[in-house]
Formats: structure tokens, sequence, C-alpha cells
């Protein structure tokens, strides 16, 4: 297959699937190597953010999805009627940065490092999609096991968990603690940059961009005809 042709396949597959989709599988349908169809995301994620479609390609781990982009959620929700989630908690921030570095993990572990029950912020966050069950722990009364979800990723503005900055060193409880703090300073920071980019583009005016490159290509013209 040509280039463009593996490009336009990618686009159609995202497009009605809806949901993240293997890179091996649209390799195994197109016949192609995986890595063609790697650059083949790659040339569209970077073609839909260099022409401000409105539209995105992202990878989440060995996946590949396309979603709309940030700066027009705000018309999304009032289209959709549908507001603007909640910024995470405190408590929420903690529980998610503990499965986030440490998962998979069973409520019980999350409880042992916060010391209170978190019974309630493990079903939040389940509800907003960020975790997900993943499997039960073979031990007494067989615990299920918590891990982040791909919507985690996309909430964050990470391809996969190996983008989280390293905890400090751990060995003992105190120290275990420490660490998770520097963890939610930095789901925080990523929130809020999410947040301020989302705005940022907003704030931008496509009308204004396009007036600004006539009024120069009109000075340039004027320029070269003195």
């Amino acid at each position: 297959m040509e280039n463009r042709d593996i490009e336009s396949a990618i686009e159609a597959i995202l497009f009605v699937s809806g949901e993240p989709v293997k890179v091996s599988r649209i390799a195994g349908v197109l016949d192609v190597e995986e890595i063609l169809v790697e650059e083949a995301a790659d040339r569209l994620s970077n073609t839909y953010s260099f022409e401000r479609r409105g539209i995105r390609l992202i990878r989440l781990e060995d996946k590949l999805q396309l979603c709309s982009s940030p700066e027009y959620a705000d018309f999304i929700r009032r289209t959709l009627e549908t507001r603007k989630p909640p910024q995470l908690t405190g408590p929420a921030l903690e529980v998610l940065a503990i499965i986030a570095y440490f998962g998979p993990i069973t409520k019980a572990y999350v409880e042992q490092i916060r010391g209170v029950d978190s019974s309630y912020t493990v079903g939040l966050l389940q509800e907003r999609e960020l975790i997900e069950g993943c499997g039960r722990l073979s031990a007494p009364g067989r615990p299920m096991l918590y891990r982040t979800t791909h919507n985690f990723l996309r909430t964050f503005g990470l391809e996969s968990l190996k983008q989280l900055p390293e905890l400090p060193h751990v060995e003992g409880a105190s120290d275990e603690k420490e660490g998770i703090q520097s963890a939610i300073l930095e789901l925080k920071a990523r929130e809020a940059e999410m947040e301020a980019l989302a705005e940022a583009e907003v704030k931008t005016d496509p009308q204004q961009i396009q007036i600004d490159e006539e009024t120069n290509e009109e000075t340039e013209l004027n320029s070269q005809s003195e």
C-alpha cells in the first residue's frame, strides 16, 4: 500500500471504531509492517495539529485513537449539553497517583499507604473512568486489582505510564508517602497544564490569524511595488 492509502485506512478505522485500536491489529488488517502504521499515524497527527483540525490522533501505549481537539471542548460540551468534569480533589489525586505508580494494586494496599478508608474515592475514580478493575489477587478473599485507564492517559496528556516522572527512592511507609506527595504535585501540574492549553487555544481566533496573514501579504506586496 502507498503511504497515503495507509493514512486514509487508519483514519477510517479509527473514526468508525471510536475506541483505541492496537497498532498491531491495524497492521495485520492492512497487511503492512507495524512501523509503517506508526509512521503514517505520526504524519496524520502532525497534519491535524498543523492545520488546526477539530480532531487529533493520539497514541495510548500500543494503541491509536481519534479524539476531539482540546480547544473545542467547550463547544462540544455546549452542543451536547454536558457539564465540564470537576477538577480532581486532593484525595482523588492521591489515590490516582498511588494506582498509577504502583498498580495493578488492591484497594487495601491503597488504604495501607493512605491510612484511611478509600472506598468512596476508588468508586469515584471508576465512575470517571480513570481507573478500572483488572483481575483479582491470588489471596484470601480474592481482592480486586486496580490500574489506570486510557482515559487517565488522555486526561493527563500521556502516551504511556512510562512518561510519569520517577518517584524518589522509597524504603519505608513514611518515605513511600513522601514519594506519593511528589506524584500528586506532578498530576496536579499536568491537569492544570492541559486545561491551560485548551483555554489558550480557544482564545486564539482563526479568523484573526487569517486577517493577520492577509495584512502581512498586502504589506509585502506594497513594499515590493515601491
